[in-house]
């Protein structure tokens, strides 16, 4: 192996295990925002195995599977009895906590 190609794998690498941390990262904020940052939490209302909640208002999550997108356009606009966390979580935050819910539903 070529001191080129040892380079190459190494940067592959080092960029593959900063995703990794990143992705780790994102779903333990993700989580917080789930079980107590959002307010009102949504583990009050939702299910969710990965969280350890057990609401008893909003669907089991575990079971309903919800796309990121869906997860983001319900947290966005609100759904049912659910409010619009828009005015009270940034756009980043969003965007967390929906990867969380579909990654944590769909059980990766």
């Amino acid at each position: 192996m070529t001191l080129k190609t040892v380079w190459m794998v190494g940067l592959v690498l080092s960029f593959a295990t900063a995703a990794s941390a990143g992705e780790a990262e994102d779903m333990a904020l993700g989580k917080k925002l789930f079980t107590s940052q959002a307010v009102p939490a949504c583990a009050v209302c939702h299910t969710l195995a990965d969280a350890g909640s057990e609401g008893a208002i909003g669907p089991v999550l575990d079971e309903l599977k919800p796309s990121e997108d869906q997860v983001a356009r319900a947290l966005r606009d609100g759904l049912g009895q659910m409010p619009s966390y828009k005015n009270s979580l940034t756009a980043e935050q969003i965007k967390v906590l929906s990867k969380y819910v579909a990654k944590a539903a769909a059980g990766k």
